[in-house]
C-alpha cells in the first residue's frame, strides 16, 4: 500500500521540522517536501503532487485563506490547517474552512511538550482522515445564490426540533444546510467537532448568512423557532423539555465517543425528550459519534437522514448513521434541506 504523500507548507523552519519529523513517525505517511509560504507551496504542489498538505493560516507574501482560494479551483486537494489557538487565528481558521480546508489542528499555547505530543497525534490521524476526503465536490461558484426553500405552516411550531451532527468537512455542510432554512423555521440544535474557542466564531459567521438568529448555545436557551444553537466547545450540548417549552443544557462532561461536545449526547437527549417531533440529520465526519444515539431517535418516532457519500468529504459517521438504522435515507447535501423541510410537514 502506497504511503501518504505529504507536503509541509509553514514560515517557521523550527515548526517545519517539528512536523517533519512528527508526520514520519507513522509509517503509512511520508514528507515528501516542505515550504515556507504560499509561492513556494505552489511551485512544490505541481512538482511533487502530494496527497495532503498541512498548511500555516498566518504566513508572508500571502496568508493561507487567500492560497487556499486561489488553490482549489486548481489543484482541490486535501488541506489540514496548523494554527496557533489566538483569538484573530480563530476567524482565520474558520476563514479557511470556508475556503476549503478539510480540517484544522492547533497549535499548543503552554506545556509546550505535552502539547506539541498531542498535537502531533491529533496532527497525525487529520492527515489519514484527510486523503482518504473528497474536495472537488466542495467548488461553488460564488456567483451562484443558495436557494432558500419555503416557509412551511408548521415552522411555527414551538414541539418541533431540528438536530444536526457533523465532524470532519462539517463547517461547510452545516452551513450549505442552515443558510436554506427560512427565518420561521424550527428551533435547530447543532454539535459540530471544535475545540472551545472556534464554536463563537462558527456561530457568528453562521449567523452573518442565515435567515434564522444563529449563536453559540448557553444554558438554558429556550429552543425556539427562528433560532440555531451551536454547541459550544468543550461542552456537551442536550436538548430539556421544560412544560410546553424545550431548553438547551449546556455542561462540561468526559468524553463522549472521543469528543466533547458530542453528537451521541445530543441525539440521546432528542430522543429521550423529543421524540416524534425531531427532526435528525448526520453530515460529513470521520467516525461513529452519533450513529446508535440517531438509531434511538428514530426508534422514538424521529425523522432521521444522514449525508450521502458522493458529497461528504468524509463519509463515517453518515454511513454508520444509515448502516446501523439510525437514518433512513441518505441525501445529497444540497438536498437535505428540503428533506427537511419534507420531514417537518409529514411528508
Amino acid at each position: 500500500m502506497s504511503k501518504i504523500r505529504v507536503l509541509v507548507v509553514d514560515d517557521s523552519a523550527l515548526v517545519r521540522e517539528i512536523l517533519r519529523q512528527g508526520l514520519a513517525e507513522d509509517p503509512r505517511i511520508e514528507v515528501v517536501g516542505v515550504a515556507g509560504d504560499p509561492y513556494q507551496a505552489r511551485d512544490k504542489i505541481v512538482q511533487l503532487r502530494p496527497d495532503v498538505l498541512t498548511l500555516d493560516v498566518e504566513m508572508p507574501r500571502m496568508d493561507g485563506v487567500e492560497f487556499l482560494r486561489r488553490l482549489m479551483p486548481h489543484y482541490p486537494l486535501p488541506v489540514v490547517m496548523v494554527s496557533a489557538l489566538t483569538e484573530q487565528g480563530k476567524q482565520i481558521t474558520l476563514d479557511a474552512l470556508e475556503a476549503g480546508a478539510v480540517d484544522f489542528v492547533s497549535k499548543p499555547k503552554a506545556d509546550m511538550a505535552r502539547g506539541l505530543n498531542a498535537m502531533m497525534d491529533e496532527l497525525r490521524a487529520k492527515v489519514l482522515t484527510a486523503s482518504t476526503a473528497k474536495v472537488r465536490h466542495r467548488k461553488r461558484s460564488p456567483e451562484q445564490p443558495v436557494r432558500r426553500i419555503a416557509a412551511q405552516s408548521l415552522a411555527e411550531s414551538t414541539d418541533k426540533i431540528v438536530a444536526i451532527g457533523a465532524s470532519t468537512g462539517g463547517t461547510e455542510a452545516v452551513r450549505e444546510v442552515v443558510t436554506r432554512f427560512p427565518a420561521s423555521f424550527p428551533g435547530t440544535v447543532i454539535v459540530q467537532h471544535m475545540p472551545a474557542g472556534f464554536t463563537r466564531k462558527f456561530a457568528e459567521r453562521l449567523d452573518t448568512l442565515s435567515a434564522m438568529d444563529v449563536k453559540e448555545a448557553e444554558d438554558k436557551d429556550r429552543i425556539r423557532p427562528g433560532r440555531v444553537l451551536v454547541a459550544p466547545g468543550g461542552m456537551h450540548l442536550r436538548v430539556q423539555r421544560s412544560g410546553g417549552i424545550y431548553l438547551a443544557r449546556v455542561q462540561p462532561g468526559a468524553l463522549i465517543n472521543g469528543h466533547c461536545p458530542s453528537v451521541e449526547a445530543l441525539f440521546d437527549s432528542v430522543a429521550e425528550h423529543v421524540g416524534a417531533n425531531a427532526v435528525g440529520v448526520m453530515l460529513t465526519g470521520m467516525g461513529a459519534d452519533g450513529a446508535e444515539a440517531m438509531r434511538r431517535m428514530r426508534e422514538a418516532g424521529a425523522r432521521c437522514f444522514a449525508q450521502d457519500e458522493a458529497s461528504s468529504v468524509v463519509f463515517g459517521m453518515p454511513r454508520e448513521a444509515f448502516a446501523r438504522g439510525g437514518a433512513e435515507r441518505l441525501v445529497p447535501l444540497t438536498e437535505m434541506a428540503d428533506a427537511v423541510s419534507a420531514a417537518l410537514s409529514g411528508v
